[in-house]
């Protein structure tokens, strides 16, 4: 479980670091089309909802008692559904700045290696206490970062789809 679920973080924060990369330092601040975010907002995005999840784990925990990785059907239908759009809740929601390509780089690098330790250290069956996604109960470890791996590949996408549209 351990080792699979961190070559998983690995694979998809190296994607989103590649993805990333290939912007220009203005193209990461061009908005695509009306009503989108840029690739820098969206990576930002990202850093707001993932950054401090290991605080969460060495938080408030009990030992869980149902299944520990019983949301991950749930989180993959809702992250993993292209065709449904969201809208962000405001404390994750990206302001509306310049950003620095190599500054979100370097938060999309800690991510990865904080969530990549955190599954090596933890114990992924445990439920975390201080924190709930609407919608959800409380989550196990694993699914907390079940949870960051869908939601970074579901931007990831997004971060792409900007990446041609912009290139048009």
């Amino acid at each position: 479980m351990k080792s699979a679920i961190q070559n998983t973080i690995l694979e998809t924060y190296s994607k989103l670091d590649e993805l990333v990369s290939t912007f220009s330092k203005d193209e990461i601040n061009i908005v695509p089309f009306e009503g989108s975010w840029t690739a820098g907002q969206t990576t930002q995005h990202i850093i707001l909802a993932c950054s401090g999840l290991t605080s969460l784990f060495a938080g408030k925990t009990e030992k869980t008692n149902r299944e520990p990785d019983e949301n991950v059907k749930q989180l993959d239908a809702i992250f993993l559904d292209f065709d449904t759009k969201y809208q962000s809740p405001e404390n994750i929601k990206p302001p509306d700045i310049v950003y620095e390509k190599d500054t979100l780089l370097a938060s999309v690098k800690k991510i990865q290696n904080d969530l990549f330790e955190a599954a090596e250290t933890y114990d992924l069956t445990l439920t975390c206490l201080d924190a709930k996604v609407p919608g959800f109960d409380y989550f196990t470890i694993y699914e907390w970062l079940h949870f960051a791996i869908v939601h970074t590949q579901r931007h990831t996408r997004q971060i792409k789809s900007i990446y041609e549209h912009i290139k048009k």
